[in-house]
């Protein structure tokens, strides 16, 4: 910096010549110095507090922001920081195969208690109990004052419940929101959807896991984030399951029945379009399993898949198909159906007497056991377990629910002669519903083989062929006839060509033998009869239909009805219009009643 001399000596030497006082020079830069000084520092002052100024303005808006955010944003209790692995509480939809939501996720929250935060325990204790009277007011009053320091009051509750827990005002008492499954339409397929409950558990989150049916079949799917969200989509249609267990339940209390199973399947791809199994439940509240006794007395027992029964004649048209399949007889070849047929120490009896003599299709229709029986033992042991063997009946199903391998048939251990007799009138070997509803939709939809299937499918794939199309012909005909002049009459269904086989078989005894009066009652159908759509199994068990002035219990009296009454209902719902039915021999048309 250059500064400039307070006495020039040129302006010095001026002054002296004009007669001025040098010393003036020198106050008027001293003057000027100083002044240039005091502005310097004045700028730097002002500097210094503006920017000291624009530090508060800052801070302040910071502050105001701050505040602004917390006053928008909901309360949250206060989390512990822990080193544990997050809990993933998010779990897909369940829909039917139109994509109406069969389970759901519902945000709720759980009641939960530190005791160390309390002030009025016994009170809390007392007014809890007064909302929640499951609750035992002293059993909380022990909690409360005791030494716990944590403790779950309610793992769910509604937001009324919640309302009314805030205004005790007690602040030992807090909310942990979480997510819980729900079931919009209650017990409705209750036995496919199984249940859902709570994994692990935190304060703030809690683990949804599957515990029965598709719920635990596809837990893991449902519960992957990789799949973001993408709702497990099933073959059931809401409106059908519906109708079915409607007609299902007033079927089983009209004739007086322990319990019910109904099937509804497609014949060509294996879906399960409705399945029932009654009694049912409401999987929210699922109630908890039997620790003893019978299995089947549970309400949680699915009986169309866990249920292994002896099906009776509907088996027979197994026999026919193979028979026919295999040369050995047609519909028209006359088989001995003179009674009672011996073998050894057993004999094998006619619900009546047939006569000496019925055709193969009588046989079918008029359900003899005896005719069945001569046929079996035509074909033979060895080529009747390879048959139905390729029908699945000697192992479990493979629809997609955790129970199916519980449903796994049972058949004898050794297979002499007579058990391929009785075997072909469904005693001696048990299979479940749906075994049953699979094998008859290989027997009417061309021969081949179908997979039960709980899931939508897309493109479906053909099975192996069990019997050519022109024996599945002969069966879909056969089975016609049953409905229109054999056992199962009351199966008819005006403008629906209904076929069906019916069978009743005796509930075997625990200790051994079998009860006189308790049996199990099938009714095993196709619709339409001469290019089969569905396939539907009606069991009842221990039917008895009293309005006559004897208990009648058989099939044709008990199942057919009802099965009757759920095609009658349903077969609009599936889209398949009332027809007429052609009549060949008289080339016109009627419609059959």
């Amino acid at each position: 910096m250059t500064r400039i001399p307070l006495r020039p000596l040129a302006r010095i030497l001026t002054a002296r010549d004009k007669g001025e006082n040098p010393d003036t020079i020198e106050r008027e830069n001293i003057r000027q110095r100083h002044e240039a000084m005091r502005d310097k520092d004045r700028t730097r002052a002002e500097g210094r507090l503006l920017l000291l100024g624009a530090a508060f303005v800052a801070a302040f808006l910071t502050v105001g922001a701050r505040m602004g955010l917390m006053a928008a944003t909901e309360a949250t209790e206060p989390q512990t920081v822990s080193q544990g692995a997050a809990i993933v509480a998010q779990r897909a939809d369940i829909l039917d195969r139109q994509g109406r939501i069969l389970a759901t996720n519902l945000v709720t929250h759980a009641l939960y208690a530190q005791p160390p935060m309390m002030v009025d325990p016994e009170g809390a204790a007392r007014k809890l109990a007064e909302i929640f009277p499951e609750l035992d007011a002293e059993r909380l009053k022990k909690d409360f004052t005791g030494s716990r320091k944590f403790l779950w009051v309610k793992k769910k509750i509604s937001p009324e419940q919640m309302q009314l827990v805030h205004e005790i005002g007690e602040p030992g008492l807090l909310f942990g929101p979480r997510e819980m499954r729900l079931y919009p339409n209650g017990a409705l397929a209750s036995h496919i959807l199984g249940g859902a409950s709570f994994g692990r558990e935190g304060v703030d989150s809690a683990e949804v896991v599957g515990t029965a049916g598709v719920e635990k079949t596809f837990d893991n799917w449902l519960r992957d984030p990789a799949n973001n969200g993408a709702p497990l989509q099933l073959s059931l249609d809401l409106t059908i399951q519906s109708t079915v267990e409607d007609v299902l339940y007033g079927g089983m209390r009209l004739m007086n029945a322990k319990g019910a199973a109904a099937v509804l399947m497609d014949a060509n791809t294996g879906e399960i379009v409705s399945m029932a199994s009654l009694p049912d439940f409401d999987p929210n509240d699922r109630p908890a399993p039997l620790t003893k006794g019978d299995p089947s007395d549970s309400p949680l027992f699915n009986r169309a898949v866990q249920g292994v029964y002896e099906l009776g004649s509907t088996f027979k048209i197994f026999a026919v198909a193979q028979a026919l399949d295999l040369g050995l007889v047609n519909p028209d070849t006359m088989i001995d159906t003179k009674g009672p047929m011996t073998w050894g120490k057993f004999r094998i009896r006619d619900f009546h007497n047939y006569g000496p003599q019925l055709s193969v299709t009588d046989v079918i229709v008029k359900s003899s056991n005896i005719g069945t029986a001569h046929i079996a033992q035509v074909i033979g042991g060895e080529r009747q377990q390879e048959f139905l063997g390729k029908l699945g009946m000697f192992e479990p199903t493979k629809v997609e629910l955790v129970e199916a391998p519980t449903g796994k048939p049972l058949r004898p251990a050794k297979w002499p002669e007579i058990t391929t007799m009785t075997v072909s009138y469904g005693h001696g070997v048990a299979a479940s519903p749906l075994h049953l509803a699979a094998a008859y939709a290989a027997m009417v939809n061309g021969g081949t083989l179908v997979n039960p299937t709980i899931l939508k499918q897309s493109h479906p794939e053909q099975g192996q062929r069990v019997i050519s199309t022109e024996t599945s012909e002969t069966i879909r005909s056969l089975l016609r006839q049953v409905v229109q002049r054999g056992t199962a009459t009351f199966g008819n269904v005006p403008g629906y060509s209904v076929g069906g086989k019916t069978g009743t078989a005796d509930k075997p005894k625990p200790s051994g033998g079998y009860y006189k009066d308790k049996v199990i009652a099938t009714f095993a159908s196709v619709f339409p009869s001469y290019d089969p759509k569905y396939v539907l199994i009606v069991s009842l068990d221990e039917p008895v239909e009293t309005s006559g002035t004897e208990p009648r219990r058989t099939a044709g009296w008990t199942a057919v009805p009802v099965g009757a009454e759920i095609i009658r209902r349903a077969a609009p719902l599936l889209g398949l219009r009332p027809e007429l039915e052609p009549v060949a021999e008289a080339a016109v048309i009627r419609v059959r009643n």
